[in-house]
């Protein structure tokens, strides 16, 4: 077949508009003149956009100043526009994370969909061990969310 560069367009009126022209010309105008255009209402519920949600959750030393980590968390979230669900400040020290009380609250939030994430400053406030941290970033996922460390690559100690 061969092309004659000519397309049908949709039918013109003596301006030479089409019928899209026109239709986008008149919302246009009656935007400009304070008009709401005819759109079907959303049913409460639906249509809405939330951001996104997520648990902080610092731990340290029963002594320790774990206010600059919480600032971290708390910035870092700002700025990928997340909102923060709960702030978790926990003293556990060394413990391993299935004994700790604040994360099985993250954990839970998580579950019933009220966060998307456990955000943390450091690998080391869930655990230096691999394979406990490993298990509680499964855990979180299969709840729906994941496990975040804010910021960059920080010198930790590797863990074992």
């Amino acid at each position: 077949m061969v092309s004659s560069g000519y397309e049908p367009q949709q039918s013109s009126d003596r301006t030479g508009r089409t019928g899209g022209d026109r239709r986008r010309r008149r919302a246009l105008a009656d935007a400009a003149a304070g008009i709401v255009p005819d759109v079907p209402q959303v049913s409460e519920g639906y249509g809405r956009i939330e951001r996104f949600r997520c648990v902080i959750y610092v731990c340290g030393a029963p002594q320790a100043d774990i206010a600059g980590p919480r600032q971290e968390c708390m910035e870092y979230a700002e700025a990928f526009g997340w909102e923060i669900a709960e702030v978790i400040e926990e003293r556990a020290g060394l413990l391993p994370p299935q004994g700790r009380d604040g994360l099985e609250r993250a954990l839970w939030r998580v579950r019933r969909g009220e966060a998307g994430a456990v955000l943390t400053a450091c690998r080391s406030m869930i655990s230096s061990v691999r394979q406990e941290y490993e298990e509680l970033a499964g855990e979180i996922e299969k709840a729906g969310g994941f496990l975040h460390v804010a910021g960059g690559p920080r010198a930790e100690r590797p863990m074992t």
